[in-house]
């Protein structure tokens, strides 16, 4: 059974992941500091990519929003999909 709790967590090689809670599957999303942007951040990676992480989550939900607009003017106006 799939939870529907996320979690932000460090990795062990420094990365920052978005996972499932409880879960040992896939992460849903890794976010990758270079070294100089770890040095530049300090102390700071795990904050900046929970702001990543949900801003990203905001920009689906618009675009979801958006595509749901659109889903509803289908039938009002043809689309051509390249």
């Amino acid at each position: 059974m799939s939870s529907s709790f996320l979690e932000i967590v460090e990795l062990a090689n420094g990365d920052v992941a978005l996972q499932r809670a409880e879960e040992d599957g896939e992460p849903l999303v890794v976010i990758q500091f270079s070294e100089e942007s770890r040095v530049y951040l300090m102390d700071s990676s795990l904050e900046v990519a929970r702001v990543m992480i949900q801003a990203g989550i905001q920009a689906a939900a618009s675009m979801a929003e958006h595509e749901g607009l659109e889903l509803e003017e289908a039938d009002e106006v043809p689309r051509t999909v390249h």
